[in-house]
């Protein structure tokens, strides 16, 4: 087993997590099985109950972890499917070495950080590096092990440290450290102060970076280049300049040349027997990942979603939504222009307290090719989404609800088509005789931690739900496997009532008695689902719910129904060529520099 170990250093969320999974794509592309471990150093038992605009999106896994946003990278990027156990936090380490004081494991001895927590650090990482993740059931031929926050934090010494003595413990030839830094630009001059001094506190702390992938805003000169090799004790190709990019799928191909001979070299790959089937379907991705990112630069025809959200400062608190709509976007032959409009600034209240915002939203709202509202908890908001999804709906802009989305669209329609006046949800307005939305009845009300309806679960199609467009879109399938994160229903007390007059619950759980998708007939596209279907989207296989807003904002819904296509991609060659004939009488939007950022 090969590791790769990430760390950073200079400042947060400098992009450990995208250089992570990009590092693994690239051992992906010569045949090798990789696996993904995330370290994040909060006390934490997961980041189930974490405020997403403190530590951005809460992503769900098959098994229900509620994990850090790093592993939907990782998932995205490698095509694998992770579980919990690849998400290791400071409290899930405590918990396991408090338990097995508990029953006695350390024989009387006194436990400490060292040697009893870092060794169970150690026996985490090399227990689940092991465990299969992708389709071939195998076991992994490398680990990619990122180490969240910055080193010399007081919160990571401990994994710091356990880090120091894994690499004696699997030996040099199978382990190599990568130190992502940052190389600011003041007045014009590129500066490597920084990052000297970031690697001089990695060194102190016993771990000598092998490659440094320095984030900066412009290619790194090759004089920078030589002042870090001297001061940071590498050689030059050791150094790894990862520049702002027009798109994050682009960072593979930075790294590409440097980060694959190093690799080569230390890992003795060519002593490694790598089954042929591998190594083939490794370049076959690697030709489609090249050919969809050169693809997506060449895109000139634009479609435009709106986000109304409830955490829009924090863009990361939506990620995985965003990927989902650049995944539609790039399957559709559209450049995404994405716009983001504060669900708050919606509401009648605000046109008192603040006209410009309000007027910008309503206008931003009003233009849009599509609307989207995602998931969220809470009660702020809530008004302002309740009227975006009414304007959707009564000027057939294509909707699409996502969990608190669904919920939202339902209590629209209950209030200006049902005529339930007071319509709400349990979360918003506890007392009330009309909640369209409850409290699941078998969720723990007291305890929030890991007490959701999480994980991937079922949803079936219904009968006569054939004339659906989101059930066309799934090839007239069954069923569907999506994640699930919610605390609140759809009353079944008003289904009939929601049914006769015109929403129409063509999905349901397994039983039947929960609903699960809610569409319009007589609408170009209304859909809403109570699970997260951004989870599942990769860049080849883009969600199948998304991808239907995208493509009816587009215009090419009904026809891409009556083609009778897939949703994924089987020859992304096509979208190369096309891309490249797209219509240029468009005006070219300016995309300014994607910045490759990782909230930890």
């Amino acid at each position: 087993m090969k590791y790769v170990l990430v760390s950073g250093g200079v400042i947060s969320g400098i992009g450990k997590g995208v250089i992570a999974s990009s590092t693994g794509l690239l051992l992906k592309t010569l045949g090798l099985k990789v696996t993904s471990i995330k370290i994040d150093p909060y006390m934490n038992i997961d980041a189930g109950t974490m405020s997403p605009l403190e530590h951005g999106e809460v992503f769900v896994l098959n098994d229900g972890g509620e994990v850090d946003l790093d592993l939907g990278n990782y998932e995205r990027y490698l095509n694998v499917t992770l579980t919990h156990d690849n998400n290791i936090t400071t409290g899930k380490v405590y918990s396991k070495v408090i338990e097995k004081e508990r029953r006695g494991d350390y024989l009387g001895k006194t436990v400490q950080i060292v040697p009893h927590v870092t060794n169970e650090i150690q026996d985490w990482i090399e227990r689940v590096a092991r465990v299969p993740v992708d389709q071939s059931g195998e076991e992994p031929d490398v680990c990619i092990v990122e180490l969240g926050g910055t080193v010399g934090d007081i919160e990571s010494a401990a994994f710091v440290e356990a880090m120091r003595q894994f690499q004696f413990r699997v030996g040099r030839d199978n382990f190599v450290s990568i130190h992502v830094s940052l190389v600011p630009v003041i007045n014009g001059e590129q500066k490597t102060k920084p990052t000297q001094q970031a690697i001089r506190d990695l060194r102190s702390l016993g771990i000598m970076p092998d490659l440094i992938a320095c984030r900066c805003k412009l290619p790194l000169e090759e004089n920078v280049i030589d002042k870090i090799s001297l001061f940071c004790h590498v050689g030059p190709e050791q150094v790894l300049a990862v520049h702002d990019v027009s798109s994050t799928y682009h960072v593979p191909q930075l790294l590409e040349n440097k980060l694959l001979d190093f690799l080569k070299t230390r890992f003795k790959l060519d002593q490694i027997s790598i089954s042929p089937n591998h190594v083939n379907a490794g370049s076959v991705m690697w030709n489609s990942w090249k050919l969809l990112t050169s693809g997506h630069d060449r895109l000139f025809q634009k479609v435009t979603i709106v986000l109304v959200g409830k955490y829009t400062h924090l863009k990361d608190s939506y990620i995985s939504v965003i990927k989902a709509l650049e995944h539609s976007a790039m399957r559709c032959g559209r450049k995404l222009d994405l716009q983001w409009v504060e669900a708050s600034h919606l509401e009648a209240s605000m046109n008192g307290t603040d006209p410009l915002s309000y007027h910008r939203a309503w206008h931003l709202v009003c233009s849009a090719n599509g609307i989207l509202i995602p998931g969220g908890f809470g009660s702020r908001g809530i008004e302002g989404m309740i009227a975006a999804a009414q304007w959707a709906r009564e000027n057939n802009t294509p909707y699409l609800g996502i969990c608190l989305g669904l919920q939202v669209a339902v209590i629209e329609f209950a209030r200006h088509v049902c005529g339930v006046e007071h319509a709400t949800s349990e979360e918003f307005v506890p007392q009330s005789d009309e909640h369209v939305i409850v409290y699941m009845p078998e969720i723990n009300k007291d305890k929030l931690g890991g007490t959701m309806r999480l994980g991937l679960r079922p949803t079936i199609f219904q009968p006569d739900s054939e004339w659906s467009k989101l059930r066309k879109l799934h090839k007239n399938s069954k069923e569907v496997l999506e994640r699930h994160r919610h605390r609140y229903e759809v009353n079944p007390k008003y289904v009939e009532l929601l049914e006769q007059k015109g929403l129409t619950f063509v999905g349901k759980d397994e039983k039947a008695e929960r609903m699960e998708i809610i569409e319009k007939r007589d609408h170009p596209y209304f859909v809403g689902v109570q699970y997260h279907p951004e989870y599942l989207s990769k860049p080849l296989r883009p969600s199948t719910p998304i991808f239907g807003l995208v493509a009816a904002s587009a215009g090419l819904l009904d026809e891409f129904i009556s083609s009778g296509e897939p949703v994924e991609w089987t020859d992304v060659s096509h979208f190369n060529a096309e891309s490249a004939l797209a219509d240029s009488s468009e005006s070219v939007e300016v995309t300014s520099q994607a910045t490759i950022v990782s909230t930890d």
